[in-house]
């Protein structure tokens, strides 16, 4: 199959309490493409995720991987496809040590122990982490949980990264690497989080949520510079964007 494009077509998504999640939204992202999906608390976008990898199912409407629906009986394969670091990398990490959490995916899947070695040792490479293979993933910094979060990610080899706030609660520097790692990818990117800043960098297109609608959906310097459409979607412009407060010139 091809898995060139991750599709929605007119999704609709209540809660048992009745509440309205996710209303019609429909959107196509292509291969290669990195796309951020923003909005205010409750606006539908953690919903958004758990639908696109099968966590929830739609209502009404469907989500395509390639040309294969979502559906339980695909799960096996989508999970493949897409890959999802969670918010907070200690849901993720659960093993004695991080190369045996890195190597869960592939050994779920009954890979050969060889297979399995050449596939962890990329991934900790990839994610600069290969010093830590042996270390206990509760010992680890926050920015170092969430590159051995990402590397067991990478282990599946999926066409999609999917991230939900990869930057929530990381030190300046540890937000810095994990911005340069994620341009590094050349993996289709599915980046949701309220640090705008770090949308601006990573994402070159954005998909605004507003009650469980599509408010926009365009470039990303279109879009972050829009104050009026960010401030109605309670948001705001981010500060890399923002003119100076002393002499009203733009950023550059």
């Amino acid at each position: 199959m091809s898995h060139h494009k991750l599709e929605v077509r007119a999704m609709h998504f209540s809660y048992p309490d009745g509440h309205k999640a996710i209303k019609n939204i429909s959107f196509t992202i292509y291969h290669g493409e990195s796309v951020g999906i923003i909005g205010a608390n409750g606006a539908g976008k953690s919903t958004l995720l758990m639908l696109l990898m099968g966590v929830l199912f739609p209502d009404g409407g469907e989500v395509l991987v390639g040309d294969v629906h979502v559906t339980k009986k695909t799960l096996p394969m989508i999970r493949q496809r897409l890959g999802m670091v969670f918010q907070d990398p200690d849901d993720q990490l659960f093993m004695t040590t991080v190369y045996d959490d890195v190597a869960f995916g592939p050994r779920n899947y009954k890979l050969d122990e060889k297979e399995v070695e050449s596939r962890v040792t990329k991934a900790l490479e990839l994610v600069g982490i290969s010093h830590l293979k042996d270390r206990a993933p509760f010992k680890l910094s926050g920015g170092e949980k969430r590159a051995a979060a990402i590397a067991s990610v990478l282990s599946m080899h999926p066409d999609v990264l999917i991230m939900d706030e990869p930057t929530s609660g990381l030190d300046p520097q540890s937000r810095r690497r994990v911005i340069g790692l994620l341009n590094s990818f050349e993996h289709t990117k599915i980046i949701t989080s309220h640090d705008l800043d770090m949308v601006f960098e990573t994402c070159k297109r954005i998909i605004v949520i507003k009650e469980g609608e599509i408010a926009a959906d365009g470039f990303t310097p279109d879009i972050l510079s829009n104050e009026g459409l960010l401030d109605g979607c309670g948001l705001e412009v981010p500060f890399s964007l923002r003119k100076c407060p002393v002499c009203g010139a733009s950023k550059g």
